[in-house]
């Protein structure tokens, strides 16, 4: 094996790997976004549960791939899953409705995506001797 087979391989991993967090962010954000309502009293708490788990993967992907990008993939795939199920169709059904759960989900999904991808960014740049990807 020469070193051009070896680079292109090692390429096709890395493309492989961030394809399927951007797939586990679209998962969570379908399951978030059918679960996000119940409840526990008065607590959103499976909207809670799901923000946990978007921030967890998103800085896992991070960590996991010594780049932003592995926290900004699983984000944009929760992001745009869960805004587009948010979105009225045409015969005014709504998945994610606009209560206190429902805000919680979304709000709180949204910050927990950001905060992972500004938190990679920080630990990227802190990090002594390396470069982000």
């Amino acid at each position: 094996m020469n070193i051009t087979t070896g680079r292109q391989e090692k390429r096709i991993i890395t493309v492989g790997v961030y394809g399927m967090l951007f797939l586990l962010g679209v998962v969570q954000g379908l399951i978030g976004s059918f679960q996000y309502s119940r409840t526990a009293g008065s607590v959103p708490a499976a909207a809670l549960v799901s923000c946990a788990a978007i921030l967890a993967t998103c800085l896992l992907g991070a960590w996991a791939m010594h780049s932003p990008s592995g926290a900004i993939l699983p984000g944009m795939g929760w992001l745009i899953t869960s805004f587009v199920l948010s979105m009225p169709v045409s015969n005014g059904s709504v998945i994610i409705t606009n209560t206190a759960p429902g805000k919680t989900y979304l709000y709180g999904g949204t910050l927990s995506v950001a905060v992972a991808v500004v938190v990679s960014f920080v630990a990227i740049a802190r990090r002594p001797g390396t470069q982000p990807r």
